[in-house]
């Protein structure tokens, strides 16, 4: 069984930065593949950027080049440092957890965390 929990959302003005973390419990994390998602409302939960357990990291199109993630095995924490928000990275961000190998897709995901809200005012 794996626990995460999400923490460093905010409000935050257009052009500004934020870095979430997911503390995450149980002895597998480090094989675990981890993403990050994200749910605006009235819209599907998206994938927002994975990384395998070995570092192997993967974005979507919206965010590439403004989002980084990376993961702490020692910590077991993965992060997601967001710079340059846009009022459409507004969403509830979601930490999630997957055994096995990276997927993209959300139903692949086996563990989630409870969300942080992210708002990106203009």
């Amino acid at each position: 069984q794996v626990q995460l929990v999400e923490s460093g959302g905010g409000l935050v003005q257009a052009g500004g930065s934020l870095r979430l973390s997911c503390a995450a419990s149980g002895r597998t994390f480090s094989s675990n593949a981890m993403g990050w998602f994200r749910q605006a409302p009235g819209k599907l939960r998206e994938l927002v950027a994975g990384i395998t357990s070995g570092g192997r990291t993967n974005y979507a199109d919206s965010v590439k080049g403004r989002f980084t993630i990376s993961r702490d095995n020692a910590k077991n924490t993965v992060y997601l440092q967001m710079s340059s928000l846009k009022p459409e990275d507004t969403a509830v961000y979601y930490c999630a957890a997957k055994t096995g190998g990276y997927s993209s897709l959300t139903g692949q995901y086996n563990y989630w965390g409870q969300g942080t809200q992210v708002t990106v005012s203009s």
